[in-house]
């Protein structure tokens, strides 16, 4: 993909990715320490917290990514949505790098479950104001904060999907961008 947020050579087109119809799905919001992980009921309506993983390993050897692996099947899961850390003017830096190779090495270990990116700027913001809200310390916000924005993530994916009549597509700010044609 450019930095445009196009899709590139070896990116296929966002319009190309079918719906994976209903079925339970994984919302993911990655760090540079933790990975917050989140579901979705059957029907795509809710998202909810799931767990926080830590970052480890280097290369294509990582736990955390072998142990949301291990989620994404034993939930049945039909998708994977990571978010895609853009910066507030849509440029994409070395966060977003990040998220694109983690979802890259996530893709090869859950195949043929589709992994896409989905635009998540903010989310990380409105966790961090909702967990405050709710009368959360910061120290004890520090793992939550990852859930609650993979929550974030992944609802709002819901909610273009279900306000698009349940299929993928492709709407500014919360693109779904499969990484495999599936």
């Amino acid at each position: 993909m450019s930095d445009t947020g196009a899709p590139g050579p070896d990116t296929p087109d966002p319009d190309s990715g079918r719906d994976a119809g209903r079925g339970v799905r994984i919302g993911v919001d990655v760090g540079s320490v933790r990975v917050g992980v989140a579901a979705s009921d059957p029907d795509g309506l809710l998202a909810v917290p799931v767990t926080t993983l830590r970052r480890s390993g280097s290369g294509r050897r990582h736990t955390d990514v072998d142990e949301l692996a291990d989620i994404v099947r034993e939930r049945h899961a039909v998708e994977v949505v990571v978010g895609l850390p853009r910066h507030l003017s849509g440029r994409e830096g070395d966060a977003v790098r990040h998220a694109r190779e983690y979802a890259e090495v996530l893709s090869s270990r859950v195949a043929p479950v589709p992994v896409r990116l989905v635009d998540e700027r903010l989310t990380t913001v409105v966790a961090h104001r909702r967990m405050a809200e709710r009368g959360l310390r910061s120290r004890a916000r520090r793992d939550l904060v990852d859930q609650e924005a993979a929550v974030q993530i992944l609802q709002h994916h819901l909610d273009i999907r279900r306000a698009r009549g349940g299929t993928g597509g492709a709407a500014r700010g919360g693109t779904p961008r499969p990484l495999d044609p599936a």
